[in-house]
């Protein structure tokens, strides 16, 4: 039986229309164009009419058919001026460039703790390939006042130098400053190995740095249980100046991932807190450089020190990114350190200046007192915090709260001091004090104190327990009395650690351990010179009167103890 087919041009007509209906058309508006001019990592483009400033460019190899992106930076009437990133070498002249409608963004997530990685987001460390969740942009608007809360959490380093006298509050932007070599990176790389036991999550930014530093500082973070908590973004001396020029805002654009997210990967609210994070730019002198450098290729009009006109808005618009969130947002904060290198302490000069204006306080580092051995070399007369006090313990505030300005006084008797000028005893009494307060705020590399021994220490340094001893057992007496408290007084640690203010009750406890430490520790310290004294005798440094006299000293040098402030 023959079948005839049915088709009518209505059914044609109506399936035309179903399949023309299901098109969604897209219109590609990518402008093609060819590299004129490349030469220092620096590509200058004819035509791209409608090439955005900051927008990511795409070019493709001839011989390799490699694709390299590009950041456009010179919009001029002709050409367009682009800074490349990753394998310059394989892009020649009349090669094809593209516009692809976006801004530069890197990869960020979870799975880069841990990791060390280039600007780009990228691993370097040989541990194989990342599972990142989301990509963020690195440049990104900073949070407006509506959404920000005040800086009231603090940021433990361990240094009792800095959280005693130069608070660091979660949200604050606190500059480094120094002279090379002055202990600038130990004082970051302390604070982040401090924040190890807490929810702090850490970024480290090395610009410019050499990289075995960078090695060196990842073992580091390594062998004390730091690195599982801390990202290493990596742009080494060897890199392209556009590749230092973005490290820093790559750092802060992974910061920004775990501020504005909470740890389920979801957007911050009130309901779903957001992270901590510190973030220490090492150093932004070495992206100033390299900034001025891309800029000076790119033959923009130089300024102060041949930098560009708007160095200081590269920098005021990175750190402006640090901040406090408010509840609604999270309560999520990001900590910036900033590091700055100066030439012979002059912190006049362009950059240092721009930078110190930016942030909320800066901890100056001096050589003088570095190569004085004290550690760190803090120097508290222009060194400040502008969080001040909301950025510590309530028991940190009240024992330390004249602490610097006693520094400072005593750091002018001391050099009136040096033209032996007769003495009063008021002022011989507060040279002592302040030699030894001085020298209880000493600290070596990674021997961080928590915050309630530091405020054990002070209080008793502050309420003279410390002015008969020597200033060389200082240190040794702060030391041994803080393992004391973690032996045998752990109650009264952890009073002082719950961060109330110390009440009249606590304060007898306090008084009742240092003298009970004190007398110990006296004693020993009398049987170690003697000792000391008997060893010296047998080898026949010192004769017999000799050795009688100082016995006789060592057995009546116990002292009582004061328990009352000088």
């Amino acid at each position: 039986m023959d079948a005839t087919l049915d088709i009518k041009p209505t059914s044609i007509s109506d399936l035309l229309r179903k399949r023309l209906d299901a098109v969604e058309p897209h219109i590609d508006t990518t402008d093609v164009s060819t590299v004129t001019e490349i030469g220092d990592g620096v590509a200058r483009v004819s035509g791209l009419k409608r090439a955005m400033a900051g927008e990511l460019l795409e070019f493709t190899s001839s011989s390799t058919k490699k694709h390299v992106f590009g950041l456009a930076q010179n919009l001029d009437e002709d050409e367009v001026g682009a800074v490349l990133f990753g394998d310059v070498d394989s892009i020649r002249e009349g090669d094809e460039v593209r516009t692809t409608g976006r801004v530069m963004d890197i990869p960020v997530g979870p799975a880069m703790l841990g990791r060390v990685v280039n600007p780009l987001g990228e691993p370097i460390d040989g541990l194989g390939p990342m599972n990142t969740v989301a990509r963020r942009p690195i440049e990104f608007k900073a949070p407006g006042i509506m959404a920000r809360k005040p800086v009231c959490e603090p940021v433990q380093t361990g240094l009792m130098a800095i959280d005693a006298m130069i608070p660091i509050g979660r949200g604050q932007r606190e500059l480094i400053i120094g002279d090379r070599k002055t202990g600038k990176t130990a004082i970051a790389v302390d604070t982040i190995i401090n924040q190890a036991s807490s929810d702090m999550i850490c970024i480290y930014v090395a610009i410019g740095q050499k990289a075995s530093t960078v090695a060196t500082i990842k073992e580091t973070l390594e062998r004390h249980h730091a690195m599982d908590k801390t990202i290493i973004v990596s742009a080494t001396a060897a890199e392209s100046a556009p590749l230092q020029y973005i490290a820093p805002m790559a750092g802060a654009a992974i910061g920004e991932y775990f501020m504005y997210n909470g740890e389920d990967g979801e957007p911050a609210s009130k309901d779903n807190p957001g992270g901590s994070v510190l973030v220490v730019y090492d150093d932004l002198s070495k992206q100033a450089v390299a900034y001025r450098q891309m800029s000076l290729t790119l033959h923009r009009p130089p300024g102060r020190e041949a930098y560009p006109g708007d160095i200081f808005y590269l920098h005021s618009r990175l750190l402006e990114r640090a901040c406090k969130l408010d509840d609604a947002h999270g309560g999520g904060s990001l900590t910036a350190l900033p590091i700055i290198e100066t030439q012979e302490g002059d912190v006049s000069a362009y950059i240092p200046t721009n930078v110190i204006s930016i942030t909320d306080g800066q901890i100056y580092l001096q050589s003088n007192l570095f190569f004085q051995g004290q550690r760190p070399a803090v120097d508290v007369g222009i060194s400040v915090s502008r969080v001040g006090g909301s950025a510590q313990i309530p028991a940190m505030k009240q024992v330390a709260g004249n602490l610097r300005l006693d520094l400072a006084s005593y750091a002018e008797l001391q050099s009136f001091a040096q033209f032996g000028t007769d003495l009063d005893k008021a002022t011989t009494a507060q040279l002592r004090r302040g030699a030894r307060m001085t020298e209880i705020l000493r600290q070596g590399r990674f021997s961080a104190l928590a915050a309630c021994d530091q405020v054990a220490a002070i209080y008793a340094g502050n309420h003279g327990y410390l002015d008969d001893l020597e200033v060389t057992d200082v240190l040794s007496f702060r030391d041994e009395f803080v393992q004391f408290l973690k032996n045998s007084r752990d109650a009264l640690r952890q009073k002082l650690a719950e961060g109330g203010k110390i009440s009249d009750e606590t304060a007898a406890e306090l008084d009742n351990a240092i003298q009970s430490f004190k007398e110990r520790f006296v004693a020993a310290l009398a049987m170690r010179k003697h000792q000391a004294t008997i060893a010296e005798a047998q080898d026949g440094e010192i004769g017999a009167e000799q050795l009688t006299e100082e016995l006789e000293n060592s057995a009546g040098s116990v002292p009582e103890t004061p328990g009352e402030p000088a």
